[in-house]
């Protein structure tokens, strides 16, 4: 069910709420936490998809905030709300708040009145994100912050940057979209012959944030020289391409040669082909909602992993 509010306030929104859960019974119990999407007006639905899908596995409430970025912002103000539950909300439900002109520029104000009591709070910026979301009015008030490197402008500055604005609950999709690859790979060295790592090399798109933390992440892990080489395929091939870490009795590969399979050569082994597929937004988000903690791995490989990446190995 899907129930439109033109040109209304919030307290209009919350008594609209009450009046369905007692006219329809969908009502807020089980729901663990509230989930904010801060968007670009027009740009709502794939993050609503993906937060229905997700909402399966983490039953709450989704207030997504829709807001003119520049264009057209100087507007008349006003809220155009949006209330979605039953099948058009997953199993959660979800309001959208479209704001023009000065009503956009409170976006804390706006969602205030809405949060769930005593739940956790995540905020989500699925495009451009604050340059410190900690420090942004919804970054605030939540205890996970989620961005997507992948659509700002620089991915892999972005990156960078975040080693100097990092604060404890912020995450990154770049960082999500590796945990397979990462399974992968420590799966591998926990085999014989337990040999160590003498070097490690990383390719991948130039464009690929994820590309640059998990050779920040195996430069953490291993202490270890670790070539990053920035590729661009003539299959048009995107993200991490390859890893190749180098010991006594010969190089472990795992490449991405096609979408989704993986090739694992390693000496002495035969080869093995693994499903390794690209993450969707449904996944990610659904991952990262499993913790409501802080990732302090993270916050680890982004403040200090990217930074040791320019720096010599320590001869221990």
């Amino acid at each position: 069910m899907i129930v439109d509010l033109p040109d209304s306030t919030i307290s209009r929104v919350q008594k609209s709420l009450v009046s369905i859960r007692e006219e329809g019974g969908a009502v807020a119990l089980g729901r663990v936490l509230t989930l904010i999407i801060s968007t670009s007006l027009g740009e709502e639905e794939e993050a609503i998809e993906a937060a229905n899908e997700a909402s399966r596995e983490h039953p709450m409430r989704v207030i997504v905030i829709s807001t003119s970025r520049g264009e057209g912002s100087d507007a008349d103000a006003r809220l155009d709300a949006q209330i979605r539950v039953g099948g058009d909300a997953g199993a959660s439900e979800v309001i959208v708040l479209r704001a023009y002109g000065d009503t956009a520029s409170d976006e804390e104000g706006l969602v205030t009145g809405l949060l769930l009591p005593d739940a956790p709070v995540v905020a989500w910026w699925p495009g451009k994100a604050p340059a410190v979301v900690s420090e942004s009015p919804l970054g605030r008030i939540a205890q996970r912050r989620i961005t997507d490197a992948a659509s700002q402008d620089n991915p892999r500055q972005t990156i960078v940057d975040l080693a100097e604005t990092y604060a404890p609950g912020d995450t990154d999709f770049a960082w999500t979209r590796l945990t397979l690859w990462r399974t992968q790979l420590a799966a591998v060295l926990d085999q014989p012959p337990y040999e160590p790592v003498t070097a490690v090399e990383v390719s991948g798109a130039p464009d690929s944030p994820s590309t640059l933390l998990l050779a920040a992440w195996l430069r953490l892990q291993l202490q270890v020289t670790v070539d990053n080489e920035l590729t661009t395929r003539a299959t048009g091939s995107s993200g991490i391409q390859g890893v190749r870490l180098l010991r006594a009795s010969g190089a472990i590969e795992l490449e991405r040669e096609q979408d989704n399979v993986a090739t694992l050569r390693q000496p002495g082994q035969p080869t093995h082909d693994l499903a390794l597929p690209r993450r969707s937004l449904r996944d990610c988000l659904a991952e990262e909602l499993r913790r409501l903690d802080p990732d302090d791995l993270f916050g680890e490989v982004v403040e200090h992993g990217v930074r040791q990446l320019s720096e010599p190995v320590q001869d221990s």
